[in-house]
């Protein structure tokens, strides 16, 4: 069984637009500078990322863009 650890307080948890208990965590942590963005399904982590801090603005910038 996964134990589900609480978000770190610098982070957001966004709800999957499908609904189904899905969900996507972003969380920054600052000791290894590195972002993580994990699927959760069901209170379950179904895979994670861990994005580097130099690639953040990038990220930022596709998302920001996608919206225009």
């Amino acid at each position: 069984m996964t134990v589900v650890r609480p978000l770190p307080a610098t982070g957001s948890t966004f709800v999957d637009a499908r609904g189904d208990e899905r969900a996507l965590r972003v969380s920054w942590h600052e000791e290894a500078d590195v972002v993580v963005v994990s699927l959760w399904r069901d209170n379950v982590c179904t895979g994670s990322f861990r994005l580097a801090g130099g690639d953040i603005p990038e990220l930022i910038d596709t998302l920001v863009d996608a919206t225009r």
